[in-house]
């Protein structure tokens, strides 16, 4: 199943209501703000270490920004499902482009490579993207003061 459809589905959005460019539109916002959950994810477990190194808030969300893909590959890597070799072949990206992202040496990695690596991600800490995907529609539903979704 297509990322795009698994969120949507956990929403309770019809992506087939929607025109081809709005679901692009609508593909695009939840990628950007399951980007931004976990980025928060990553903070939280590593907040000692920030604490520790005492760097202002700007760095730190730069940091952060740039080592999404570190914090993602090597979260793959910590579950054993899957070695450098076998994340290359699943993404369809080259073993070097993955291994300098095990070592967060590749700050500014390509959009595909990021949407790759995290629908790897995806379906090896599930849990986790439903926990992340509920937030996001529960914080929705806040704002919005909307109590279901069609």
């Amino acid at each position: 199943m297509p990322a795009t459809e698994f969120l949507c589905q956990i929403i309770g959005i019809n992506p087939q209501k929607f025109s081809k460019e709005e679901n692009i539109l609508l593909e695009a916002e939840l990628f950007t703000r399951l980007c931004e959950e976990l980025e928060k994810f990553y903070k939280e477990k590593f907040k000692k270490y920030l604490r520790l190194i005492k760097i202002d808030g700007n760095k730190e969300s730069a940091m952060r920004e740039d080592n999404l893909v570190y914090c993602v590959v090597n979260d793959i890597l910590s579950t054993k499902e899957y070695t450098l070799t076998g994340i290359a072949c699943y993404t369809e990206i080259p073993e070097d482009v993955i291994y300098d992202a095990s070592l967060g040496s590749n700050k500014a990695p390509s959009a595909l490579l990021l949407r790759r690596i995290i629908e790897l991600h995806r379906s090896v800490r599930p849990e986790l993207y439903r926990e992340i995907i509920e937030k996001m529609a529960m914080e929705y539903l806040a704002t919005n003061n909307i109590s279901n979704l069609e």
